[in-house]
């Protein structure tokens, strides 16, 4: 006779008696899926729909994971049919690939082996960071704190909305945000009756939250203010409650929620290109004190609290830049003595034979030769745009990881189901990069994974009409750095890097550009 797992005793026990409910077999150490997820911790509930989240192991790949656990009583036909409709959404979202929306791995219809209760699960990969609860646990963010932060989840919205996708994104536990400072859908599964319009919504309460601390979206999770009304039911506009709001974040988050906004204007905001728009103009990268709060409480640093990076890899880098830095600047004495040596010895021939410095005597046949180009130089990105043929940009909440220095950092394509190209869905999508000064650009250097994407680089100054700008380079990515050659015919401030072939990953088409470097010499 073979004695049973504990796991199995622990679910023989929990499946039986007065444990059958799934709120009380739920709990950590149980596994569900014929023992595949072994539930870690619960990061929260959404009462709506009856479905609880929590933090799971998959026994089988070695990973955590995020559990969507659908539960309710399996003899209720119309809880059982909202449910189903819900892992039907889910997996039609399987396919969905965006930065700010955690990937559906799988969908778990109700199983006999799973407590009493559990209509069904829905599996997506987990995301690291912090509850958005606990984001604001101290107090609400700085506005372009907020805005920043809530790029990536209303640039998945508008992209999902564009594939005919519901997020589901309006209830507060399940978005978190991950290590690199980005708000995610993390529990994806939306309701049976969600639409697109609740995802605007949520992005308004998100914004809402972010900027009060308070949930002005339905009941509020335990523990959390709700937004405050006026005498009139209105809600009160987050400008009236932090007056350092900007007026058009304080109208956008008022007017997604479809509440009016402090003119009175009951037109309610309707896509989550619209909140994206306002969110980009107001986003800021690198956060002031404001009167009131310490730096530290507005530092990049406010969303890290449950998986910092460790400080190590943080000297790491400092070393690097410090040791590039240092042969950086040994190169630049270098190349100043070598130049005042020729200089000198120069000088000293001409002396020593009679000729004279001047117009043409010291060149065979007396012409005048040209003046060797300036040495190049990196020149300063100091701005970027995204660009698409097609008029909607790909992630552009991230487009200025594409110069931040940072390499762990990145800007990705959208998951395109075609290849670009004539014909398509775009011809090309990048971004036109903003210089320091006007520079006769030499070579540009992209850090990138994405082996087999092609780039042209083309000069821009101020068109945004593709045939009025011009090819000054292009070449195909390998994975790491690509040197791309440029011959432009006069000084740009502006170019376009313009991807315009994917290669392909996973059925689909993407590419990713980590870093950009300029080098040119100054007009």
């Amino acid at each position: 006779m073979t004695s049973k797992p504990t796991e199995q005793i622990a679910a023989d026990r929990d499946d039986s008696g007065d444990e059958g409910s799934a709120e009380q077999a739920l709990t950590p150490g149980r596994v569900l899926d014929h023992g595949r997820y072994r539930l870690l911790s619960q990061v929260g509930a959404d009462n709506r729909c009856n479905a609880q989240l929590w933090r799971a192991k998959d026994g089988v790949l070695g990973r955590d994971v995020a559990l969507t656990i659908l539960v309710g009583d399996r003899s209720d036909a119309e809880a059982a049919s909202n449910a189903r409709r819900t892992l039907e959404r889910a997996m039609h979202a399987s396919t969905f690939n965006h930065i700010g929306v955690a990937r559906v791995l799988d969908v778990v219809t109700q199983s006999s082996n799973d407590p009493d209760g559990v209509l069904g699960i829905v599996i997506a990969e987990w995301t690291h960071g912090t509850d958005l609860l606990d984001l604001v646990a101290e107090g609400p963010l700085p506005p372009g704190t907020a805005a920043r932060l809530l790029q990536p989840l209303a640039a998945a919205v508008e992209a999902a909305h564009h594939a005919g996708l519901v997020l589901g994104a309006d209830h507060p536990q399940r978005i978190r945000v991950t290590p690199e400072g980005e708000i995610r859908m993390a529990f994806p599964g939306p309701m049976a009756q969600a639409t697109s319009s609740d995802d605007v919504r949520g992005l308004g309460a998100a914004l809402y939250l972010l900027l009060t601390g308070r949930w002005a979206l339905g009941d509020a999770p335990e523990g959390l203010p709700v937004a405050p009304t006026g005498p009139d039911g209105a809600l009160v506009a987050p400008r009236t409650l932090r007056p350092t709001v900007p007026l058009e974040l304080s109208t956008v988050a008022v007017r997604a929620l479809g509440n009016p906004d402090s003119t009175g204007t009951t037109g309610g905001v309707r896509t989550g290109a619209a909140v994206l728009r306002v969110l980009e103009q107001h986003a800021t990268f690198e956060t002031p004190s404001t009167a009131g709060q310490s730096s530290s409480s507005e530092s990049n640093e406010v969303w890290r609290r449950e998986d910092p990076k460790p400080d190590e890899a943080k000297r790491k880098k400092l070393m690097i830049s410090v040791g590039v830095l240092a042969v950086a600047t040994l190169l630049v004495i270098a190349w100043i003595a070598t130049s005042l040596i020729g200089v000198f010895t120069e000088s000293n021939r001409n002396s020593g034979t009679g000729q004279v410095i001047g117009e043409s005597g010291n060149h065979p046949g007396g012409e005048q030769q040209p003046p060797p180009p300036p040495p190049a130089s990196p020149v300063q990105i100091t701005g970027a745009e995204p660009y698409n043929t097609n008029g909607r940009p790909d992630t552009p909440g991230r487009i200025p990881y594409l110069y931040d220095g940072d390499p762990g950092t990145y800007w990705a394509t959208s998951n395109y189901r075609q290849q670009l190209g004539p014909g398509g869905i775009s011809d090309g999508t990048g971004a036109v990069l903003t210089l320091a000064h006007p520079s006769v650009l030499q070579e540009l250097v992209i850090n990138s994974p994405s082996a087999g994407a092609k780039v042209e680089v083309r000069q821009v100054n101020g068109t945004q009409n593709l045939n009025d700008t011009k090819v000054i380079g292009e070449g195909k990515l390998n994975a790491g750095e690509t040197t791309i050659k440029l011959n432009p015919d006069s000084a740009s401030q502006e170019i376009l890097v313009l991807i315009t072939q994917l290669p392909s990953s996973g059925g689909g088409f993407v590419a990713q550009i980590n870093e950009v470097k300029v080098t040119g010499s100054a007009a």
